[in-house]
This record gives structure tokens, C-alpha cells and sequence, in this order.
């Protein structure tokens, strides 16, 4: 994909995939494979959910509001730190795949997860069958509520992810213990202001889903899960 092609371009500027995706969900599959380039481009429509394009005479703007979804493999091979699974990748090979996407990047993105490999058991098991798993009916009753909470705090159809400022610090309030474990987590992670604002987020919206008024230890401690990520050649 081109830097055009994702964010718009041309003669006379289209729009691109980040346009077309307004309001839905960007799925980039296969993500260090893109052009380091053309990855860098989704910075500015990731923070301002609009993307502007300048030529000589005229600036074009056009929306770009949605999820980013984004899927790599943990090395070039597949099988770096997989059960059972021999990775062929040289250390430095491992460590320059990953570095193909910049900080300044990841720093907006909210959720960051490890997807282990399934067994066959688990692959192939109804899940219907174990009890103890939420439904997507109940997943999408409690995401439907949370929503309801957050359109009620800020007045207006808005998400605790265009909270500015000012309103993370009305409604992200937390106490002396949290505060301290984020505190040690900025500090030990060298965090930047952008992802110590969006770990309260996201902490906010888990105690939103979870019927909380209040943004409690656990709540903080699952976000920051989401957020730190080690170094695997270190």
C-alpha cells in the first residue's frame, strides 16, 4: 500500500482507507510488513480522527474516525517465544521486524495483546460449552451500558477516548495507591504524557464496563497490562 492509498492523495486528493473506515474499523493485517513510511502517515488521523491534504493552491480535510486493528506475528518466522515451536530468526532479525513500528506510533494505540497460539482442543471446542464464558449478547449488554454512561458524563455523544485534558482530569481521578503505581510505571517505563493519558482512558472505560463510579486499583492495573510492553531481545 502507498502513503495515498491510506490516508488520500492524487491530482485532486481522494480519500483513502482511513476515510473510507470513517466510523468503522481499519484492519491492517500483517503490520510491520507496510513501508515504515507509509505507516508513519496514520499518526495524524489517529490523533485528530481527520486527515488534511495540501497542495499548491488548496488544503483538502476529510474524516478519518475509526478503530485501528492491527496484527503482527512476534518475529519474521512465527515461532519466537511460541510452546514447541523452534524460531529460525537471528535476535537482531527479531528485534529489527519490531522496530519497524515507531514508538510515536504505538503511543496511539490503546490496547496491546498477545494472541497465543490455540490447541487443537481449543480450536476445535464449541463455545457454547463452557459456561463460565461471557456471551457475546452479554459482552454487547455491558459495552451498550457503558456507552449509555459515557454519553451521560459528557452530555453529548462522545467516548472516554475524546476526553481532553481538562475532562481526564474531572473524570480520571484516582487514588494514592493508584497513583503511585502509575507513577512507578511512568518512571520505570519512561512513559510519555500521551500514554500516561491513555492508560487513565482506558482505565476509565474498564470501570465503565465493570458498572464502577469510581476508577479503582484493579482497574488501573489491567490498562497499564495493555500498555507496557517489554523489550524481547533484552
Amino acid at each position: 500500500a502507498s502513503s495515498a492509498s491510506l490516508i488520500g492523495g492524487g491530482a485532486v486528493p481522494r480519500p483513502g482507507e482511513v476515510t473510507l473506515a470513517h466510523y468503522g474499523v481499519l484492519f491492517l493485517d500483517e503490520f510491520p510488513e507496510f513501508s515504515r513510511t507509509v505507516l508513519e502517515v496514520l499518526r495524524q488521523p489517529l490523533e485528530d480522527s481527520q486527515i488534511t491534504i495540501t497542495r499548491s493552491r488548496y488544503s483538502y480535510t476529510f474524516p478519518s474516525r475509526f478503530i485501528l486493528v492491527a496484527a503482527q506475528n512476534p518475529c519474521p518466522c512465527g515461532n519466537y517465544e511460541q510452546e514447541n515451536l523452534e524460531c529460525t530468526c537471528h535476535t537482531s532479525s527479531v528485534e529489527r521486524y519490531r522496530k519497524k513500528i515507531s514508538g510515536p506510533l504505538l503511543d496511539r494505540i490503546d490496547l496491546d495483546i498477545n494472541v497465543p497460539r490455540l490447541e487443537y482442543k481449543d480450536l476445535m471446542s464449541n463455545p457454547s460449552d463452557d459456561l463460565e464464558k461471557e456471551t457475546s449478547g452479554k459482552v454487547q449488554s455491558r459495552v451498550e451500558r457503558a456507552r449509555l454512561v459515557q454519553a451521560e458524563r459528557f452530555k453529548k455523544s462522545k467516548t472516554n477516548h475524546e476526553m481532553d485534558p481538562d475532562e481526564l482530569k474531572t473524570f480520571c481521578e484516582i487514588d494514592e495507591e493508584s497513583n503511585s503505581l502509575l507513577e512507578l510505571a511512568a518512571n520505570k517505563y519512561q512513559l510519555s504524557g500521551r500514554s500516561i493519558h491513555r492508560i487513565l482512558k482506558v482505565a476509565r472505560t474498564i470501570a465503565d464496563l465493570a458498572g464502577s463510579k469510581d476508577i479503582d486499583l484493579q482497574h488501573l492495573t489491567e490498562s497499564l497490562q495493555y500498555r507496557l510492553r517489554e523489550d524481547p531481545t533484552a
